[in-house]
């Protein structure tokens, strides 16, 4: 049997899987929180000591570069590589992913429910696929057709440059720049990014807050959390919430479309991540579409691109996935 896990700077998912079975049914599983615990060798051992099953094999994905089995996590003080891992957690052999290359690897294994489709579009047979995943940081990865299958391929997309496209954009950007040397993407399209579109919409453009509502996002252990909850509220919504989350779905479009260009993505662009789930029903309104599509002389373009919204935990069935198809196959 495998162990695969998730490794994310927030959380990690753990689950037992067979061949059998396959990625989708995981025989047992277990949800903790990452930063509880000093390294990931701790962290398996309590799981695997709980569920007292025979594992011989891992497959993690890790939310960092994967380079040559190594790899430190980039939102967590962990580093760790797979000969190591397998001597403390005496497993017979380990393998480490990046855990947006493992999101990629799902997607040819979703199954419909998986997935909730914001535009149908024509997705042409075979052609390019783009991933984008706002988490704890912002992930992005692709795959690419080699004439017999879907290969996936990790990046570090998430830190290339923020490219604001509109005044209240630039204007974030600029506010950015007086506190960090280098503005990637993921300083604002994340759930580290949130608090940062938030502060500049309430210290720059001086959007109102109820001070109910600033003190429950000031004290929070999840601004990031707390702000969407507020700015989704139903009954009594936070308008400085709403213009966060908006400025938010307009700079994830962006990026998502930037992508999609990049790649060529006529197969399709998919959302994965915690935080277009919940932001599916904002996901669902016009806004994104129209950010997405606003590619000046390519917007036919991108009306034709498929985009989806990821419902399942993609990465560890992708690293599910990867591990059983490894370990088949003893490569």
């Amino acid at each position: 049997m495998l162990l695969a896990g998730d490794i994310g700077g927030t959380k990690t998912d753990l689950a037992i899987f067979s061949h059998g079975a396959g990625p989708h049914s995981p025989l047992a599983q277990s949800e903790v929180h990452s930063a509880d615990y000093p390294s990931l060798q701790v962290l398996v051992a309590e799981f695997l000591n709980k569920v007292k099953m025979p594992i011989e094999t891992a497959c993690f994905d890790v939310a960092g570069p994967v380079i040559d089995g190594h790899v430190k996590l980039t939102n967590l003080p962990w580093a760790m590589d797979e000969a190591s891992l397998a001597k403390d957690l005496n497993l017979k052999s380990v393998r480490l992913i990046n855990d947006l290359e493992a999101v990629a690897r799902a997607i040819p294994v979703l199954r419909p429910n998986d997935v909730n489709t914001l535009n149908v579009g024509q997705p042409v047979r075979n052609g390019a696929i783009g991933v984008v995943a706002p988490g704890t940081g912002l992930g992005e990865s692709f795959l690419t057709w080699d004439g017999s299958k879907y290969v996936s391929h990790s990046s570090e997309g998430g830190h290339a440059d923020f490219a604001p496209t509109d005044e209240r954009q630039i204007g974030l950007l600029r506010y950015m720049l007086e506190r960090f040397d280098h503005v990637g993407i993921e300083r604002v399209c994340s759930g580290i990014g949130i608090p940062n579109i938030y502060e500049y919409l309430r210290d720059i453009e001086h959007i109102p807050e109820s001070p109910k509502i600033a003190q429950l996002i000031a004290v929070s252990k999840d601004r990031t959390a707390a702000i969407v909850e507020s700015a989704m509220n139903p009954e009594n919504p936070s308008k400085l919430c709403a213009a966060t989350v908006d400025t938010f779905i307009s700079i994830l479009a962006s990026e998502a479309a930037n992508l999609a260009l990049k790649v060529l993505a006529t197969g399709g662009v998919y959302l994965a991540g915690g935080i277009p789930l919940h932001m599916l029903r904002v996901l669902q309104g016009p806004g994104f579409m129209e950010s997405f599509e606003r590619k000046g002389r390519f917007v036919e373009l991108m009306k034709h691109i498929p985009v989806h919204v990821i419902l399942t935990r993609a990465a560890l069935v992708g690293a599910a996935a990867y591990g059983l198809e490894s370990f088949r196959e003893g490569s």
